[in-house]
This record gives C-alpha cells, sequence and structure tokens, in this order.
C-alpha cells in the first residue's frame, strides 16, 4: 500500500475516536469486572463458613499482587500507547513499530524477575504467615506472562484499536472464573475442604487468564501484521533513532505510570498495614474480627465499586493516545476540547453509576455477599468513592497523556500524604468508614490541584463542564431518590435478607433508574450537547421529544 492509499483511509475526528474507544473499553471493562464481582455468589457458597477469612486472605494476597504487577509492568503499557500514537501523529509507524518490539523483549524479561522476587520475597511479604505465603507464590505466576500481555494491549492502543484489548479483557476474566470456580468446587465441595488451597487455586487462575487473554491478542495481531507492515512501509523515515534510545524512552515515559498505576493500590495498602494496630489503639477487637472488618471495605464493597471505576480506566486508555497525538501535533484548542470531552463525558457516566449503586447498595450488596447490616452501610459509603477514584485515574492519565509526568506524580504525593494524615484520627472517629473516608479526602486533593492545573495550563471550558456537572447530578439524584424509595417499598414486601428477593429487586428497581436518567438527558439535549448528535437517533426511535 502506498502512502496515498494509507493517507486515504477515512479519519474520524478525536471526539469519535473517543467515544467509539470508550465504548470497546467500557464494554471490555465492565463485562470482565461483572464476571468478577458474580463469581463471588457461588464461590461463598462453596466456602461456607469459611468465607469471611478466605476473602480477607484473597484480598491482601491480591493488594500486595497489584503493586507487584505495576511495577512488573514498568508502566510501559501506558507509555507505548503513548509514544506510539505520538510517532504515528509524525508518520513514522517504524519507529512506532520497533519501539513495540523492544518493549516487548524487556517486558518478557521484566516478568521473569517479578516472579521470581515475588516468590522469595513471598514468606517477608506474608509476616511468615504460611498461608498467606502460599497465595502470594501461586500470584508469582502470572506476572510471568501479563507483562507481555499488557505491552500487546498498549500497542493496539496506540493505534486507537480498542477492541482487541476490550475482547482479550473479557476472554482473560472468563478463563480465570471458570477456573477458580472449577477448583474450589472441587476443594471445598468434593476434596480436603481446606479454605486456604481453594484461595490459593483461586489466585493462581489469573495465569490461566493470561494464558488466554495473550493467545488472543497475539493471533489478532498475526491476523493484521500485513497492515502494520504497510503502514510502516509508508513511514516518512525522518526520525532516526537508536536501540539504546528507544529503550531510554520507554524507561523515561514508564516511570510516572509505575508511580501513577500504583497510587490507588498504595492507598489499600496503607489500609492493610495501618488498619489493625490503629483500630487497636481504639477499640478492642479481636485479629479475626478485624480481618473481616477489613474485608468489607478492600475487598468486598472494593469488587463493586471497581465494576463503576473500570469506567474511568476505559475513558482514560482511550483518552492517552489521543492527547498525546494532539500534542505532538501542538494544537493548543484541540487539546483544550479533549479535555473537555473527556471530563464531560466522564460525569455523564460516572455520576449516574456511582449514585444508582449507592441507592441499590442494599439489594447489590445481600446478592453477591449476604445480608450484613455493617457490610451494606460500608457499600453505600464506597459507591461515592468510586467517583472519586475514577476521575482521579481519569486526571492523571490526562496529565501524562499531555507529558505531564512529574507534575502528575507529584500531585499523587500530595494526595497519599493527605490520606496517612487523616487515617488515624478518622479511624478513631468513624471505625471500620474511617479509611474509605480518608481516601476521599486524599483524591480530593490530587483532584481539585490536578483540575486547577489543567485549567492553568489548557484553559479547557470549566464553565461549560460545571454547567452540564450540575445539570447531570441533578438528575442522577433524582434518579436515585426514586431507585432508593423504590427499593425501601419493595423491602416492606418481600425480604431484604434474601439473596433471591434482592435479586428480584435489583431486576425491578435498575431499569427503572436507567429509564428515569435517559429520558432526562436525552429530554433536555444534555447528551446531545455531550455525546454528539448521534444520540438524537435514540431519541426519535424513543418518541422522546
Amino acid at each position: 500500500m502506498d502512502k496515498q492509499k494509507v493517507a486515504a483511509r477515512p479519519q474520524r475526528s478525536a471526539k469519535e475516536l473517543m467515544l467509539r474507544g470508550s465504548a470497546w473499553m467500557t464494554a471490555g471493562s465492565i463485562l470482565s469486572r461483572v464476571l468478577g464481582a458474580i463469581y463471588i455468589i457461588p464461590w461463598r457458597i462453596w466456602l461456607g463458613a469459611a468465607y469471611l477469612t478466605a476473602n480477607s486472605l484473597f484480598t491482601k494476597g491480591y493488594q500486595i499482587y497489584n503493586i507487584f504487577l505495576i511495577v512488573s509492568t514498568a508502566g510501559v503499557p501506558g507509555a507505548i500507547s503513548k509514544q506510539i500514537a505520538r510517532y504515528n501523529a509524525m508518520n513514522e509507524y517504524k519507529t512506532g513499530m520497533r519501539l513495540f518490539y523492544h518493549g516487548a523483549v524487556a517486558m518478557s524479561i521484566m516478568g521473569v524477575v517479578a516472579c521470581g522476587l515475588l516468590w522469595v520475597l513471598a514468606p517477608v511479604l506474608a509476616l511468615r504467615d504460611a498461608a498467606l505465603t502460599q497465595v502470594f507464590r501461586t500470584l508469582a505466576w502470572p506476572l510471568l506472562l501479563i507483562p507481555l500481555l499488557s505491552v500487546m494491549r498498549g500497542f493496539f492502543q496506540g493505534y486507537n484499536e480498542m477492541a482487541p484489548s476490550a475482547l482479550s479483557q473479557f476472554i482473560e476474566q472468563v478463563a480465570r472464573v471458570i477456573y477458580m470456580l472449577l477448583m474450589t468446587y472441587t476443594i471445598m465441595v468434593i476434596g480436603n475442604h481446606n479454605y486456604v488451597d481453594a484461595v490459593a487455586q483461586s489466585t493462581f487462575a489469573a495465569f490461566v487468564g493470561a494464558v488466554f487473554g495473550l493467545l488472543l491478542l497475539i493471533g489478532y495481531f498475526f491476523h493484521q501484521r500485513g497492515r502494520f507492515a504497510e503502514l510502516a512501509a509508508s513511514s516518512s523515515g525522518n526520525v532516526h533513532i537508536s536501540t539504546k534510545r528507544i529503550l531510554l524512552e520507554i524507561a523515561q515515559q514508564a516511570f510516572p505510570f509505575i508511580v501513577m498505576g500504583a497510587a490507588t493500590n498504595l492507598y489499600y495498602i496503607i489500609d492493610q498495614y495501618t488498619f489493625d494496630p490503629m483500630m487497636l489503639t481504639h477499640y478492642i477487637v479481636s485479629k479475626h474480627a478485624l480481618g473481616e472488618l477489613y474485608a468489607l471495605f478492600a475487598g468486598n464493597a472494593n469488587k463493586l465499586i471497581m465494576i463503576v471505576v473500570s469506567l474511568a480506566v476505559a475513558m482514560a486508555s482511550t483518552a492517552l493516545p489521543l492527547l498525546a497525538a494532539a500534542k505532538t501535533r501542538g494544537v493548543g484548542r484541540e487539546i483544550a476540547d479533549n479535555i473537555t470531552n473527556i471530563l464531560q463525558l466522564f460525569f455523564i457516566v460516572m455520576i449516574p453509576s456511582a449514585l444508582g449503586m449507592a441507592a441499590v447498595s442494599q439489594p447489590l450488596y445481600v446478592v453477591f455477599f449476604g445480608y450484613d447490616k455493617l457490610g451494606i452501610s460500608v457499600m453505600e459509603l464506597s459507591s461515592f468513592l468510586a467517583v472519586f477514584f475514577g476521575l482521579f485515574t481519569v486526571l492523571a492519565s490526562v496529565l501524562q497523556g499531555l507529558f505531564h509526568n512529574r507534575l502528575a506524580m507529584k500531585i499523587m504525593v500530595v494526595g497519599v500524604a493527605v490520606k496517612f494524615i487523616f487515617q488515624w484520627p478518622l479511624i478513631v472517629l468513624f471505625n471500620v468508614y474511617g479509611p474509605t473516608l480518608a481516601t476521599m479526602l486524599g483524591m480530593a486533593a490530587s483532584i481539585a490541584l490536578m483540575l486547577w492545573q489543567l485549567r492553568d495550563l489548557y484553559h479547557f471550558k470549566a464553565r461549560q463542564t460545571l454547567r452540564r456537572l450540575v445539570g447531570i447530578t441533578a438528575f442522577a439524584v433524582v434518579m436515585a431518590v426514586v431507585v432508593r424509595v423504590l427499593v425501601w417499598l419493595m423491602s416492606q414486601v418481600l425480604n431484604p435478607a434474601s439473596g433471591m428477593q434482592s435479586m428480584l429487586m435489583l431486576v425491578v428497581a435498575l431499569p427503572i433508574g436507567v429509564a428515569i436518567y435517559a429520558y432526562a438527558v436525552l429530554k433536555t439535549r444534555l447528551a446531545d450537547l455531550i455525546i454528539g448528535r448521534r444520540i438524537g437517533s435514540i431519541r426519535q426511535k424513543l418518541h422522546i421529544g
């Protein structure tokens, strides 16, 4: 294919790419997160009386594993997505391909190193707890594959192709859930009933999922290799860069992604190592009870709110290459418009999602974890935390996409410091709610600083965004109030402690909530202003004037 044919390929606007990419990434993330939550129902049943202890063990294992995962991928997926988008905007596809190949080799090596480190350090990280050591060692195996898997996702995202990443996430989660449920049933129902073995196999399932996700991406890459070769052949060839320089570029861009990627996990790590000792300074609680309390907010609530947060992660993944390309072209107005679009799209999706989750927190929690009054109230508070996590993720990605890496890291450190400062007093004052409130304060501090800096640097449409945010919030509040009242009325007739009857409440309440919010944003044309004119066809089909 010659340069003219390549250039003739239809071009979409940044807003269209954002919406299309977000749709793919959202679908993949939501389906993956929903699967990652649904498995809890049979998992809890088969573990029986050991569920709370097993869940605490599972959660603690994953918190440390996530840090190793972020370090082992070294921020390279985000860096590669950003750099490939940059070189593609310069019509230097060949350089982008070289960057991908060298990055893939480097990450394969990092995977081996990370696996070995977690295996060796497992007893130390587990504080000599034999059960937790076993869990850590099963989590070392997926570190062999996930760095390479993540690099391949970053490559496709750099081309604004979100479908391969979304599909691989979904396939990875399907394989993981099938394996963990099969092994849990085998151990707890048929086998030796050892819950530690069941948890260990459940965490090893991450390796099984990674195998399937990686195979899908490799297959897609070879299917498209001809097109990538044609694009590389059409490169301008004006950029000449050594292999050493390519690796240095990857490292320079990757380090901030390590720090920022670890941010949300760092908040939970602070909770993992401070919650027990800080609670014991003011409350008389057994170690077993502390583990169960910790699992309420770091395990149970976190699993469900991350379904909502995955919406923001999808938007951030899509925004990163678009902003990097706009920055490379040096078009200030395009950057400002992109930031405005990203923020408004985030708000129109995330605000109603979080408020809706809070409104149905009782039946939602009961369906997944059984009736627990304290767990339900922790879940309700955590629903609002989803907005903070989500907005932080999007804004951090915007700053990194615009090459303000150091600024993003400094602001993140400020937020973590605020979290750490308020952790103990808020635990003393609010008990199990304290860590979540401290996280909200830390995130709020970082979010405020990020917004202020972006407004100062790029002059995005802050007033317009604020006006539309007010409308979005008003419609979301009305929806949430109606849904909450509806759930309360149904709970007077149905048994709120029953999983099946709670599911019935969700089946009735959720569609009504979605219909109320959708009607409001369509009727007022707010959806048209944010998403685009194409949304008008939906309004016509629904006969909304």
